[in-house]
C-alpha cells in the first residue's frame, strides 16, 4: 500500500498515464505498491507491473529480475506488464501482447489548422461543453452505442466499463461533456489531471445517431485550455491504436514520443503444478 508521501512523489515524477495511481487503481481494481522505483498493482491473483521506472532509465535485466522476485513473493495466477522493451525471460504461458507508441502533445506548440478551427466553429453553434466529475445514464447509452458500432475489443470495453469507478475514486478525474441544444449528451472525453506535469486523455465517445461535425475537436480544444489553466506542459493522448486515431492526434500536433509494449501471461497452470509439487514434498 502506498503512503500519501509516496503517492505525491509518484505523481510529481510521473511521465506516462500509467503512473497516475488513482487512474490505474480505478481501471484495474488493484492495490498499488512502489517497488524498486516502479509502480505495481496487485489484484486477486493478478500482478500488474509498470516497467517504466520513475527516476532512472529502463534496464531490461533489472526489470526481469524484479518480475521474477515478485512472482516468487505474490505467486500470481496472471501477470500483466507494460515496458518500453519486450521482456525476454518471462515464463511461458498463454500470452497476449501488443506494441504501440505513446502520443503526446506539447502545450507550447499546439497547431490550430484551418480545418480544425472550422470544425470548432461549427460545433460551437450546436454544442456547449460542461465539466463534470461523474457519469450518468446518458454516458452509458453513448458508450453502448459506440461499442455496438465499432466493436473495439475487450480491452477498450473494459476501459469504458471502469470509467464510472475511476471518476468516483479520484480527485483528478473529470469528464468533459458536449451537450446539444436539447440538453442531450452528444460526445464526451474522460480526462485525468492528477499528474503534476501532464494531463491525460483517457477515452471518449461521440454519437453517430446525432452526429455534429467538430464535436471531438471542440472537446480537445477545451482539454488544451483546461490543461494550460492547471499548469500542465503536456497532454498524453494515449496510444496510436489505429490509423483514424493517429490522424486525429497528429492533426492536433500529437507525436509518438515513447515506445510501449504490453503483455499478459497466464500462470495458473504453472501455479497449480507448483502447489502440487510442494504438497507432495511435504507428504
Amino acid at each position: 500500500m502506498l503512503t500519501a508521501e509516496e503517492k505525491a512523489t509518484i505523481l510529481d515524477k510521473a511521465y506516462i498515464p500509467e503512473h497516475s495511481v488513482d487512474l490505474i487503481s480505478g481501471i484495474s481494481g488493484g492495490e498499488p505498491f512502489l517497488v524498486e522505483d516502479c509502480l505495481i498493482h496487485w489484484k486477486q491473483g493478478e500482478l500488474i507491473l509498470n516497467g517504466y521506472p520513475l527516476t532512472r532509465e529502463f534496464d531490461l535485466r533489472k526489470f526481469e529480475a524484479m518480475a521474477n522476485r515478485l512472482q516468487q513473493r505474490f505467486r500470481p495466477m496472471r501477470l500483466s506488464y507494460i515496458t518500453p522493451q519486450r521482456p525476454l525471460s518471462l515464463p511461458a504461458g498463454s500470452v497476449e501482447t501488443a506494441s504501440d507508441d505513446y502520443y503526446t502533445l506539447d502545450l507550447q506548440d499546439v497547431p490550430m489548422l484551418p480545418p480544425v478551427r472550422r470544425n470548432i466553429r461549427n460545433a460551437s453553434r450546436h454544442l456547449t461543453v460542461e465539466k463534470a466529475e461523474s457519469m450518468n445514464p446518458s454516458h452509458r447509452q453513448l458508450m453502448d452505442e459506440f461499442v455496438a458500432r465499432v466493436n473495439p475489443g475487450p480491452r477498450v470495453k473494459r476501459l469504458l466499463d471502469r470509467m464510472p469507478a475511476f471518476l468516483q475514486g479520484t480527485s483528478g478525474g473529470i469528464v468533459l461533456n458536449a451537450i446539444d441544444g436539447s440538453g442531450r449528451l452528444n460526445a464526451f472525453y474522460v480526462a485525468d489531471l492528477a499528474p503534476v506535469h501532464f494531463s491525460t486523455y483517457v477515452i471518449g465517445c461521440y454519437s453517430k445517431r446525432n452526429y455534429i461535425t467538430g464535436a471531438s475537436d471542440m472537446l480537445m480544444a477545451t482539454m488544451v485550455a483546461l490543461s494550460r489553466q492547471t499548469g500542465k506542459t503536456t497532454i498524453h493522448l494515449g496510444l496510436g491504436i489505429n490509423d483514424g486515431l493517429r490522424r486525429f492526434k497528429r492533426k492536433w500536433g500529437g507525436m509518438p514520443t515513447r515506445p510501449y509494449q504490453m503483455g499478459t501471461v497466464d500462470l495458473k497452470y504453472r501455479t497449480i503444478l507448483t502447489g502440487i509439487r510442494e504438497f507432495l514434498k511435504q507428504r
